[in-house]
């Protein structure tokens, strides 16, 4: 009865360790997590090759350069959701996790078809004028 006892003992220090150790470890991260106060985060998208090609050591291209020859984009709704692709029709720009289901029904279909833009900003100014 006693051997019982202590494996009882013994699992139910064990398990109190490893619970805590859980939180403490989940509370630091959390806490690495907190926004600092004014500054401005930049966040990755596909098109950001810059940084990947810093990291291999290959020779940087500026991006004005490789921009100005498919400097046209193409929305269009995919899957209920929107992509944003580069003049070539084929490669993703970016994904926008913006549903379809948050413009009205005309515009719903203008984005099943696709609609071209000159630059990415007027993507941006676009979506924001539909999703604000």
């Amino acid at each position: 009865m006693k051997r019982v006892m202590y494996c009882f003992l013994l699992f139910a220090a064990a398990s109190a360790a490893c619970l805590i150790a859980g939180y403490g470890i989940t509370r630091y991260y959390i806490r690495q997590e907190r926004a600092i106060p004014n500054t401005v985060l930049e966040t990755e998208t596909v098109n950001d090759m810059a940084g990947r090609a810093a990291a291999a050591q290959e020779k940087i291209t500026p991006v004005a350069e490789t921009t100005q020859a498919r400097e046209e984009y193409y929305l269009v709704s995919e899957s209920g959701f929107l992509l944003v692709f580069c003049s070539d029709r084929t490669t993703i720009c970016l994904y926008t996790h913006i549903p379809v289901t948050d413009f009205p029904e005309e515009e719903r279909g203008r984005l099943m078809e696709g609609i071209w833009f000159p630059t990415m900003m007027d993507v941006y100014h676009y979506l924001e004028s539909y999703t604000s």
